[in-house]
């Protein structure tokens, strides 16, 4: 049987935390980022377009040269980028994930009515979408 591979499309550098349970949990014995371009293309989806399928076509075009059915792709960002790419991933055959995380949350109020908020996450796992 051939390793499976996780493909990440996500605006985050994977933790060792991730990794590991890539490993252990999905099987995973490679790990693939999207190219810088192309990661570039994910962090910046447009705020103000109507419509991102074809924004997105050259990230489909990459995971779809790149893939094999049964790999995993770990999908997080905007909303309907998400949406858009774990029904890619459905229709080729591959595992659309997300990692869902413990959040710690501090939160400071200054005299001058300042709040200043840190978010602290810690990798729990990783759930498949549509299950």
């Amino acid at each position: 049987m051939t390793e499976r591979t996780l493909f990440l499309l996500f605006n985050h550098q994977i933790t060792e935390a991730q990794r590991e349970d890539a490993s252990k949990s999905l099987g995973v014995g490679r790990i693939m980022d999207l190219p810088a371009g192309l990661k570039q293309v994910w962090r910046d989806i447009p705020p103000d377009l109507p419509e991102i399928g074809a924004f997105l076509e050259p990230v489909r075009k990459w995971l779809e040269e790149e893939s094999r059915p049964g790999d995993f792709v770990l999908i997080q960002g905007d909303f309907g980028a998400c949406y858009l790419m774990a029904g890619f991933a459905f229709e080729k055959g591959l595992v659309p994930i997300y990692s869902t995380t413990d959040r710690e949350v501090e939160e400071e109020r200054g005299a001058d009515g300042l709040v200043k908020v840190t978010h602290a996450f810690r990798h729990r796992t990783y759930r498949k979408y549509g299950v």
